[in-house]
């Protein structure tokens, strides 16, 4: 939803990119054409497969969210709403790329073969990273970000590294360019890329910002993803920019569009152009996927405080697994199929809340591995303090 101001020039933008209606019949807007033929490699199949993404994330997610009301987490983080727009570029990304989430990406999480469980383990202060992301396993999905925007530079200098990594490739070819990096050379064709998420709030911090710089400079191999779902907690994204996301990445260089985010579709067509241009040397690109976060910020937040009720509800009607349900019923896709997918699951969300409620809890002494690759005094130091705080409590028994 881009805002019209009159701040002395053309402030006009073209229609967000889609293929679904807002009631989910296939009807491309002109901004949607020249992405059309990225569609052509997904299949029923796949559609069908996007759909029960969803489906087991909303099931998870909704889980938590009761678990965290009964004391079993100590904070959650809903997705609820903006399943769409993660599950297709989760699946326009190719299993040698590699992304940077923030902490709301939970689809993308189990499109890449992270195990819930795992993710939902870092919020009930039983794991410090949730999952090995040097585990082929876990597709290339990195750790959860909750310092806001720390994500964007983390991924930027991963997306460097992509770059350097195909100088030594090249040179070991019998190439004979040099292994530096060099600000406006041409970018460099590795062959995979790097995708990084985060919210509008995010967009507004430096370290988003300064990533954006570095990525036009070198012309990394990146894609920028913002979820614009409206709110950076209780501020609306009309106080934070004056004009629609997408024209600040412009301002920096990079190729930017707007997508409607509740559309998987336009998500995935939109993601896969992108990623094909960074891996074979098109720089990086910049998505603004409009879309909403149906509940709170986290489980901390009242969302009810500073939304409007009919602001909510139009969102609702454009529910992106709605949409998706009423697209493959054009398709011919059946009731039964719509039942076995809530059924499996209603399944797997029962199996994570049983695997979190019954998982052992981490020794104390575990928060001290692996803070420095060596022995440090003062990890010393603060591991016997705490053996002492323990034993004080076995004394006085």
């Amino acid at each position: 939803m881009s805002q019209n101001l009159t701040l002395g020039f053309d402030m006009s933008d073209p229609e967000p990119i889609r293929f679904l209606d807002e009631a989910g019949n296939y009807a491309p807007s002109d901004t949607a054409v020249e992405y059309a033929d990225e569609l052509d490699a997904a299949t029923l199949d796949d559609f069908t497969e996007w759909y029960s993404d969803m489906v087991a994330t909303r099931a998870f997610d909704t889980e938590c969210t009761h678990l965290q009301r009964q004391g079993q987490l100590a904070l959650w983080v809903p997705s609820v709403g903006q399943e769409g727009c993660q599950v297709g570029l989760a699946h326009a990304a190719a299993p040698q790329d590699h992304i940077f989430p923030a902490y709301r990406e939970h689809a993308i999480a189990r499109i890449r073969g992270v195990d819930l469980a795992e993710l939902a383990l870092l919020f009930r202060g039983f794991s410090h990273g949730g999952w090995d992301v040097t585990d082929p396993a876990n597709g290339n999905f990195h750790l959860y970000t909750l310092v806001l925007g720390a994500q964007a530079p983390h991924a930027t200098g991963y997306a460097l590294g992509q770059v350097l990594n195909a100088k030594r490739d090249a040179l070991a070819a019998g190439g004979s360019a040099p292994m530096t990096l060099d600000p406006g050379e041409a970018a460099e064709s590795t062959g995979e890329a790097t995708m990084v998420f985060y919210g509008d709030g995010t967009s507004s911090q430096g370290d988003a910002n300064e990533s954006l710089i570095f990525a036009a400079s070198y012309q990394t191999p990146q894609v920028f993803v913002v979820q614009n779902n409206q709110w950076a907690i209780s501020v609306p994204v009309t106080r934070q920019s004056r004009t629609p996301l997408y024209r600040r990445a412009l301002g920096f260089g990079i190729r930017a569009v707007q997508i409607d985010g509740n559309d998987p579709l336009a998500a995935f067509a939109v993601g896969r152009r992108f990623m094909r241009l960074a891996r074979e040397g098109g720089g990086p690109s910049y998505i603004e996927a409009l879309t909403y976060r149906i509940g709170a910020h986290t489980t901390s937040d009242d969302p009810t405080r500073y939304r409007e009720n009919e602001e909510l509800e139009s969102w609702r009607d454009r529910d992106p697994i709605e949409r998706m349900e009423v697209f493959l019923r054009s398709k011919g896709v059946e009731d039964e199929f719509f039942t076995q997918v809530a059924e499996i699951a209603d399944r797997e969300a029962k199996r994570i809340r049983d695997e979190i409620l019954t998982a052992p809890a981490p020794a104390a002494d575990s928060m001290f591995a692996n803070v420095y690759s060596a022995e440090h005094p003062r990890i010393e130091e603060q591991r016997a303090w705490l053996e002492r705080y323990e034993a004080s409590f076995e004394e006085g028994a």
